[in-house]
């Protein structure tokens, strides 16, 4: 290929984006440019990940992070824009709900750049979620939308997106887990190094915004990890902005004998979601994750964006007391991982990210220079 020859850009700023977009952009190969917008930007949340993540190297990089949503969009939209210009692109990817999605999807649409959505028509129909408004809108712009279910593209009708700008393609999280899965003897390592036995423990993430501003829901879904701690162990990867919140409101002694740990590189919290007896989490990828690792999991917010999972596969707390229903998932996890065990998955799970890439070079064949 030579310098000149169009390439496509996936746009990623967190450490979900890179691990659902992994298989993208090793399927895409050589015509792959891959764009870090910085907004996971410390050590753990991002230095980490591009190691357990083979084949992956990114191309540039630009800086948003820590500064507010609005800064963040404007100015990753500019520097895109920028790149964008300079680098003329036959089609950018972005994948999920984050700002730097956003940015990606304006960036391209404003220089008439076909927009790739994967993940696209999830809804929580909770528009106080900055998540919501930014999967409305990237589905909007999107010339391709890639629903991961056939009731996420039916969303997508209601909305008045065209058949023509979607395909049902499955969940890129599974081509993700098959590299990033580790073998048994590196697992049990991690676990002795947690000093947690497989079943026996119960692995936390709380991160959203809608979560950990609010110190009073804050200060009660600690209460409630706090309780299940009096029970088994509970290992909490802390998230920088949930570290800081803590701090500044006073809450470290809720935390209780809650095992808090840094944020973990993929690989090894992976490790510990396929071995923990319970997972309670307010992330989005989370809730996949479980499924496809058949773990079961609470997820402390008053909505999903997949609702297909509601059946069994995890919970809502909503406007559950936590510290009752923390103790009570726990209490019936082990018959509940029972059942988990031997159901279908509600996602398509084979060769998913080629299927994504076989669509782009249908719809839009690279413009390749002489």
């Amino acid at each position: 290929m030579s310098h000149n020859d169009e390439k496509v850009l996936v746009v990623l700023g967190t450490r979900p984006e890179a691990i659902k977009l992994a298989g993208i952009i090793r399927a895409l190969g050589d015509d792959a440019a891959v764009i870090h917008t910085g907004q996971h930007y410390d050590e753990n949340m991002w230095g980490r990940v591009l190691g357990d993540l083979a084949g992956v190297s990114v191309s540039d990089h630009i800086s948003i992070g820590g500064r507010t949503r609005g800064e963040q969009v404007g100015l990753a939209v500019q520097e895109l824009t920028g790149y964008l210009l300079e680098h003329p692109a036959q089609a950018v990817v972005v994948q999920g709900d984050t700002n730097s999605t956003l940015a990606g999807a304006l960036a391209a649409n404003m220089l008439g750049i076909p927009v790739v959505h994967v993940e696209a028509g999830l809804r929580s129909h909770d528009r106080s979620m900055p998540e919501e408004v930014n999967r409305i809108l990237v589905d909007q712009v999107a010339e391709l939308c890639c629903a991961p279910v056939e009731s996420n593209a039916e969303q997508l009708r209601s909305e008045g997106v065209d058949d023509s700008r979607m395909a049902v393609t499955g969940n890129t999280l599974a081509d993700a887990l098959s590299v990033l899965r580790v073998d048994e003897d590196e697992t049990e390592a991690i676990l002795r190094r947690h000093g947690v036995e497989r079943d026996l423990f119960v692995l936390s993430t709380i991160h959203r915004a809608g979560t950990v501003d609010d110190r009073e829901k804050l200060t009660r879904l600690l209460e409630g990890l706090a309780a299940v701690a009096e029970r088994t162990t509970v290992l909490l990867p802390l998230h920088p902005h949930t570290r800081k919140n803590i701090a500044a409101w006073g809450l470290e002694q809720s935390l209780g004998s809650i095992t808090v740990v840094e944020p973990l590189p993929p690989k090894e919290f992976m490790a510990l979601e396929q071995t923990a007896g319970l997972i309670i989490s307010d992330s989005g990828g989370v809730q996949e994750e479980a499924c496809l690792f058949r773990r079961p999991l609470l997820v402390v917010r008053d909505s999903t964006e997949r609702p297909e999972l509601l059946d069994g596969w995890c919970r809502l707390l909503g406007d559950e007391d936590p510290v009752t229903t923390m103790v009570q998932a726990w209490d019936v996890s082990a018959g509940w991982r029972e059942q988990l065990a031997t159901r279908d998955f509600p996602y398509r799970t084979d060769e998913v990210s080629q299927a994504i890439v076989a669509e782009i070079n249908r719809r839009w064949p690279a413009h390749h220079a002489a």
